[in-house]
């Protein structure tokens, strides 16, 4: 049997088998089908091995919340009766919650009776604070862009969503991208971070320890990896698929090749060449990346020679000039811009007169931050990045705008 990618499966299960029974029980009712969420198969990562746990001709019907209250089991008593047994090759029988394997649904063969298939009913307000922790009926401020987790986000942005009568999709757009002012926060963050352990490299090796010296290069490695997923503005996943997902980029036909030879290589010296290789890389940032051209009509380097070898400079500046020059005749900076003077001057250097939002306000959320990632599950790694980049742009104590 030929495999189906699971989107694709789940877009056709919506069209053939789902939508038909509701058209018949439930004709004209406002809804939204989609799959969103955990899954490598909303990624498009999944393969034949992905059906082996909790995979196959599945999907989420948004429903608004008094249709939901009213409807919810007479729709899963429907689908339960006329689904068919099989679609496309694929059970749509599936066993109940595994409550030692972290609640994975297994298809299993079934040639009659009810269905217990995986169309899950829910509200959109629902899925997000489950999925997320996030009220969508309130703006989404910067200790949420600090602490929805990278992976949650592309599973949403890269998710299929097949039917929308009801808002979904407007929700899903206000998760597409961080705002300018906070998306250049983590692109100097990202540049801190490497600037504080690139010299640490050669030095672990200058005392005999290479395999100190090779631990330091990989996690620079994956920094700068993550540095061009922010440049070219994805969400990157977690680590299974980190990997993959970088080999997409416009900028992973530049690097691979410099950062494979930084895993590679036997000696610290090698890493410190590949490395440096790595830092001064010339490309092409994609559209979407905001690429443009200076006056001189020369593009912009997809990764600047920023960092000298063994020397942290100009990390603000740098993240700056990676984006298009903000809009000028801007209002001038605040009082609490002020408060950051480092930070503005990186913004002027990219030909800007004032920066878009307040940068210090970001670094004012830093308390809700604490608190929030309790409760999305953010590694330490962030935390790094953001207290770092408080050191790199400067120590006066922030005042709200």
């Amino acid at each position: 049997m030929r495999f189906v990618p699971g989107l694709e499966l789940s877009r056709r299960f919506y069209w053939e088998a789902v939508r038909p029974a509701l058209d018949r029980s439930f004709p004209g009712l406002p809804h939204a089908a989609a799959l969103l969420g955990s899954g490598s198969e909303t990624l498009g990562f999944d393969d034949e091995m992905s059906t082996d746990h909790s995979w196959g001709p599945r999907l989420q019907l948004f429903l608004r919340r008094q249709d939901r209250e009213a409807l919810a089991a007479k729709i899963d008593e429907t689908l339960r009766r006329e689904l068919p047994h099989r679609f496309l090759g694929y059970p749509t029988h599936f066993t109940e919650p595994d409550p030692t394997d972290d609640g994975t649904r297994l298809m299993r063969v079934t040639e009659s009776g009810p269905v217990n298939h995986l169309v899950e009913m829910l509200t959109i307000s629902g899925f997000f604070r489950s999925y997320l922790n996030f009220d969508v009926d309130r703006t989404v401020g910067p200790a949420d862009w600090l602490t929805f987790p990278q992976q949650k986000l592309r599973s949403i942005s890269a998710g299929g969503i097949f039917h929308d009568d009801i808002g979904l999709d407007c929700v899903r757009a206000r998760l597409a991208w961080y705002p300018p002012d906070l998306w250049r926060y983590l692109l100097a963050a990202g540049w801190a971070r490497i600037g504080q352990e690139e010299h640490l490299m050669g030095r672990a090796g200058l005392v005999g320890d290479e395999l100190g010296s090779a631990l330091i290069a990989s996690r620079l490695v994956r920094d700068l990896m993550r540095l061009c997923f922010l440049m070219e503005r994805r969400y990157a996943p977690y680590a299974k698929w980190f990997g993959t997902a970088f080999s997409q980029l416009d900028s992973a036909a530049q690097l691979t090749d410099s950062l494979l030879a930084v895993q590679r290589a036997h000696t610290w010296q090698e890493r410190d060449r590949w490395l440096s290789e790595s830092y001064s890389c010339r490309g092409r940032p994609s559209q979407s990346a905001g690429a443009h051209r200076n006056d001189a009509g020369k593009d912009k380097s997809l990764l600047r020679a920023a960092l000298p070898r063994h020397r942290v400079a100009r990390l603000c500046r740098c993240a700056a000039a990676l984006d298009q020059r903000p809009g000028r005749g801007s209002a001038g900076p605040t009082p609490a811009h002020r408060q950051h003077r480092s930070v503005q001057r990186h913004y002027r250097s990219a030909g800007g007169n004032g920066v878009e939002g307040c940068a210090a306000c970001i670094v004012h959320a830093r308390a809700h931050v604490a608190h929030q990632s309790r409760q999305r599950n953010i590694s330490g790694d962030f935390f790094y990045a953001f207290d770092t980049y408080q050191r790199a742009a400067g120590s006066a104590a922030p005042r709200a705008c």
